[in-house]
């Protein structure tokens, strides 16, 4: 069985994400979206949140199942079996970073690879931080991430925190 994980903070899930994830999906028999539980970003959705988002957004993916993770990405991977890591690419200035994060990565364990996906055209512009700024500004993002992020957009809005105290 071929298990592949695609790690990030998901800080909202983007509906770029959820095309890598899809088209992952149809490559390995098992991708596991996880969600990194320490990381250097000031989040905006606490963990649980996170993942809660991820799931009903990719309720259509019957082979994909959303975790979190600590520590090292490929200690994780080892220890649900995984062979393969996922990165989307954006653009040619996402392939510098990834590719030195890929060869972190493998010189940390030999037999875990990492897979790049282009992202499809029409998301090349979308990041998680492009997302949250547009929507602080009263931007309108619904069609450039789920429903369900949406409304958590809106939620967090209203409340008038827009980044989360408990994490970052």
């Amino acid at each position: 069985m071929k298990i592949a994980v695609y790690a990030g903070t998901f800080d909202p899930v983007t509906n770029g994400h959820l095309d890598v994830a899809r088209r992952a999906a149809r490559v390995f028999d098992q991708v596991i979206i996880a969600v990194a539980e320490d990381n250097y970003k000031k989040t905006m959705f606490p963990l649980q949140r996170r993942i809660d988002m991820i799931k009903k957004s990719a309720e259509d993916i019957p082979n994909l199942e959303t975790a979190s993770f600590a520590g090292l990405l490929v200690d994780y991977c080892r220890e649900v079996g995984a062979d393969s890591i996922i990165r989307g690419l954006r653009a040619v200035s996402d392939f510098e970073k990834e590719f030195q994060m890929a060869l972190m990565n493998r010189s940390l364990c030999e037999g875990i690879d990492t897979v790049f996906f282009m992202s499809d055209p029409k998301y090349l512009f979308i990041s998680s931080s492009i997302i949250k700024n547009s929507a602080t500004l009263g931007g309108d993002v619904s069609e450039l991430v789920p429903a369900v992020v949406v409304e958590a957009l809106r939620e967090k809005l209203r409340e008038g925190r827009v980044f989360d105290d408990t994490e970052g």
